[in-house]
């Protein structure tokens, strides 16, 4: 069963509300896409066979006013060698052409009044699969952004991040560890006259940064 039964319902379709009821919009704009496109196969088959019925009206009538103008030959014919008969019975089947070609030629006019709906309705149709691809995009935009917003909060909030913090930690604690282990085999090892120096300069640079500090605190209070 179709989202639609005719053209008319398409035409008049509001596919906001069709979206907003269902489940799946976008399996829905799919459905509903399809459907149009089915339709407007249909209608433009429909006007195809119209435009061959007529082509072939045309021609019958165009053999019709051969007929006629047979007929009327005919008639002359007979009248001219005093055959009133037969010149009566050749204008009976002169009329008979002549309402045939008559009936044909309203029937093209139905055709032609059926051909330009099928012009408006495919125009129509046209217009409203534009509209439907176009919320297609907006909704298959939407889909991706909302897709990709969920990996990124999954990537910086989900389990995945949280376990992978806990693992640093658990690395930060290892590291600790292993430099407690580095300095504890240093201690109660006697310093070397080069290590005592060393650290005579250390002390000697972090003086001089904090006298340095120092000035340029009393600079800004003067």
């Amino acid at each position: 069963m179709g989202i639609f039964s005719r053209t008319r319902d398409i035409v008049a379709a509001n596919f906001a509300d069709l979206l907003d009821k269902a489940e799946d919009p976008a399996k829905m704009i799919r459905m509903i896409i399809l459907e149009m496109e089915e339709t407007l196969v249909e209608v433009r088959a429909s006007a195809a066979r119209t435009i061959a019925d007529q082509k072939e009206m045309r021609r019958h009538i165009a053999k019709l006013d051969q007929l006629q103008a047979s007929w009327t030959e005919k008639a002359e014919l007979a009248l001219s060698k005093d055959r009133e008969d037969l010149a009566k019975a050749a204008l009976v089947e002169r009329q008979k052409a002549t309402d045939m070609a008559v009936q044909l030629s309203a029937e093209i006019q139905v055709l032609d009044d059926a051909l330009r709906a099928s012009e408006e309705d495919i125009a129509k149709l046209q217009g409203r699969l534009r509209e439907a691809r176009t919320k297609q995009s907006n909704i298959q935009t939407r889909i991706e952004s909302a897709n990709n917003r969920f990996r990124l909060r999954d990537m910086y909030a989900g389990p995945k991040t949280q376990e992978a913090f806990s693992r640093f930690g658990e690395l930060e604690r290892r590291a600790d560890e292993a430099e407690g282990r580095a300095e504890a085999m240093g201690l109660g090892v006697v310093k070397s006259l080069e290590d005592e120096i060393a650290e005579l300069r250390q002390s000697d640079k972090v003086d001089a940064e904090l006298a340095a500090l120092k000035a340029r605190l009393a600079k800004r209070e003067d």
